[in-house]
């Protein structure tokens, strides 16, 4: 609970100095999730480009949860324009949020986007382990996922409880591309960017159409590591509820199954 208390505060303090300042010039691209997928982790590394330069803090959310405040809030929270360079953040619920991508291709009408896709079973325990965490979740993820479908029905569900819905990529993307073009989505499996983060990095960079860099570490930047894994038997239950979804995946960006139902 005394997490949630100080990233509100920090939240509110960020909000305070955004209507502060002048407006800044509108990002040029966002990453746009999922939730514990990577994205701090590729905010550290791109952050660190000589040509890209960062918003006021990661996660500002606006496309999602503070639409409401205006861009006049929202362009406070960047830089002014600098020849040379783009601007950028990061909010994972942008993926996720039904109305987000509308918004965004409104408003960055030139935007690229950053997605980063993750096991679906590992996210959703790393989800869970992360409400865990700041003392929103009272049910076992067994619990969880059964009574998931329910505790969609409010806006703080859909946040904070859908474990499993965020895990149905193929649905998400395909909202996104409703109103973006493909070759402004440039779309990553996290399970890359562990493995092989120079590689992910340069290939983010050549999509973003920047000069190539080095970071000084690809060091993994994570609020919290997970420890263990999810119950053997709610992970198959996971795993065959994610096969025709991860499927549907496969066919629209030409991937091979990239999560197979049995390991």
């Amino acid at each position: 609970m005394r997490r949630a208390v100080v990233d509100g505060v920090r939240r509110a303090v960020r909000g305070a100095r955004a209507w502060a300042a002048g407006p800044g010039a509108l990002p040029g691209f966002l990453v746009i999730g999922g939730q514990r997928c990577g994205t701090t982790s590729l905010h550290s590394y791109l952050a660190a480009h000589p040509q890209v330069r960062a918003a006021t803090g990661k996660e500002l959310q606006y496309f999602s949860l503070h639409y409401g405040r205006g861009e006049r809030w929202y362009r406070g929270h960047f830089p002014p324009a600098v020849p040379g360079t783009i601007s950028f953040e990061a909010s994972p619920f942008y993926l996720f949020h039904p109305q987000a991508a509308q918004r965004a291709a409104a408003t960055l009408p030139e935007g690229r986007f950053v997605a980063l896709l993750r096991d679906p079973v590992e996210r959703a325990w790393s989800h869970y382990l992360h409400t865990r965490s700041y003392g929103h979740e009272p049910l076992s993820f067994a619990d969880a996922i059964a009574t998931e479908p329910s505790r969609l029905a409010t806006p703080e569900g859909l946040r904070r409880y859908s474990y499993a819905a965020r895990g149905r990529y193929a649905e998400q993307l395909e909202r996104w591309l409703a109103h973006v073009p493909r070759e402004r989505l440039h779309v990553v499996r996290s399970e890359d960017l562990y493995a092989d983060p120079a590689a992910v990095y340069a290939g983010v960079l050549s999509f973003l159409e920047l000069d190539p860099f080095t970071p000084a570490e690809f060091a993994v930047h994570t609020r919290r590591v997970d420890r263990g894994g999810p119950p053997e038997e709610v992970a198959r239950t996971l795993r065959e509820h994610f096969t025709p979804h991860n499927a549907r995946l496969t066919d629209l960006l030409g991937w091979p199954d990239p999560w197979p139902a049995t390991p």
